[in-house]
């Protein structure tokens, strides 16, 4: 049994590795439909979308992973997945090796030009915003126990 999950891993990767990256690529393209101003526009909205998301996911686990039972952490955690999988996607594309990888550039290169690079900034400013937006967090809580402690003193 254990040998027959093995195999169908292995085979399942290499299934994945060579059809998700050339589909993801052909999808892309599809909705760019080689014009520069939509590789950019789209780039832009799911390296942005697909990045912020799910790091605030992440955060939101941790945060009521200490409150309540770890369900809401494991929904924030599986949502984080799902939400970061075009982010996961583009990059098998970008960094794979495969054969799907590099068809998957090569379309991207004809039916969406500029969306690799769009993508990359926009993931860089989903992180800036999530940083930001985690650090007023963590200040508001921090103030709120600060205020806490000073009631609690008097």
């Amino acid at each position: 049994m254990a040998l027959i999950l093995i195999a169908a891993a292995v085979g399942g990767y290499f299934l994945a590795e060579s059809f998700l990256p050339r589909w993801w690529a052909q999808q892309i393209g599809h909705r760019v439909d080689g014009s520069f101003s939509g590789g950019i526009g789209i780039g832009l909205a799911i390296g942005f979308v697909c990045t912020f998301l799910p790091i605030m996911l992440i955060q939101f686990a941790i945060l009521w992973r200490r409150r309540w039972k770890n369900i809401p952490a494991i929904v924030c955690g599986v949502g984080a997945v799902l939400t970061a999988l075009p982010n996961l996607l583009t990059l098998s594309v970008v960094l794979g090796g495969g054969n799907g990888a590099h068809a998957g550039e090569r379309i991207f290169d004809v039916s969406a030009p500029a969306f690799r690079g769009a993508s990359l900034w926009g993931a860089i400013g989903g992180v800036l915003l999530a940083a930001v937006v985690g650090y007023f967090v963590w200040g508001y809580r921090r103030r709120g126990r600060q205020l806490h402690q000073a009631a609690e003193a008097t």
